[in-house]
């Protein structure tokens, strides 16, 4: 269970570093041309200032997918140096198994916020609904929800988590 476990994890590595390399990339050249345009020829996209403010949604919930990823969240450390290896271990999985619950229960929520937009039906730009915009939400939080339950598992079954197992 361990060895597919880690399988799932690294084509959802790469799979990741692709989508944030593109959207990325796709940002860079919408807002040059967004702003050659507007400066030269007096003119614009009209959708291109409502998809950059959606990508830098899509981009920051990519950049904590890559932060997770590397396990170089935001954390509190708090006496942990005080701790013996094992029971820092402990308060590890704990840790990770919390932040599991947490980020599946943000999915939950915001599962329910591209329900209620697909409700609405409105749209946000260039014929994309609204309910396709928000979709990262759900699905960045599910992907690092079963990132942490991943993570925790590995710690509990006795594998470290070190560089091997989590950038590759």
């Amino acid at each position: 269970m361990i060895k597919q476990l880690k399988q799932w994890h690294h084509a959802l590595l790469k799979m990741e570093s692709f989508l944030l390399v593109s959207l990325f990339l796709t940002m860079l050249i919408t807002s040059v041309t967004q702003i050659i345009l507007r400066n030269l020829f007096d003119m614009g996209i009209v959708w291109a200032d409502t998809f950059l403010r959606i990508s830098v949604l899509w981009l920051g919930l990519m950049g904590a997918l890559v932060a997770s990823r590397t396990n170089n969240h935001i954390s509190m450390n708090l006496g942990q140096k005080y701790l013996s290896d094992h029971n820092q271990i402990r308060v590890k999985i704990i840790l990770y198994f919390f932040t599991a619950a947490i980020c599946f229960i943000i999915s939950w929520f915001g599962s329910n916020l591209v329900l209620m937009e697909y409700e609405e039906a409105g749209l946000a730009f260039a014929y994309i609904p609204i309910w396709v915009t928000v979709l990262i939400i759900p699905i960045a939080f599910v992907i690092m929800g079963l990132r942490y339950l991943t993570f925790s598992l590995l710690l509990l079954s006795g594998q470290p988590i070190d560089d091997n197992t989590v950038i590759k």
